[in-house]
């Protein structure tokens, strides 16, 4: 058994939910929050056998996909602003950061 850990962009999300709602897959969806962009984003677990990695890993392909944005940098609050950019700037956005990790018990109460 694994567990995948998907994060994904907000307006992926809703897709994905019900693409793996539609195959039966469970998942535990959180609100997070991204580091880079300081931007909200969701992430899945999903439990699943190991033979099921390649069917959920095809349905976060087909549903999250990868984008360009134009973002407005955040000054820099007592840091280095030999680097800061005072205008937008297009950086890639969505698509999915997923992680397979290998589960060692899982019991349901």
């Amino acid at each position: 058994m694994k567990m995948i850990i998907a994060v994904v962009q907000d307006k992926d999300s809703n897709r994905l939910q019900d693409a793996l709602v539609e195959k039966n897959y469970r998942a535990t969806k959180l609100a997070t929050t991204g580091g880079f962009l300081k931007a909200g984003n969701t992430t899945f677990m999903i439990g699943v056998e190991d033979a099921q990695i390649d069917d959920v890993m095809e349905l976060i392909r087909e549903n999250c996909k990868s984008r360009n944005q134009m973002v407005a940098p955040v000054s820099p609050m007592g840091g280095n602003a030999d680097a800061y950019v005072p205008y937008p700037v297009e950086v890639e956005v969505g698509g999915a950061t997923v992680f397979v990790l290998p589960v060692e018990s899982f019991q349901q109460f």
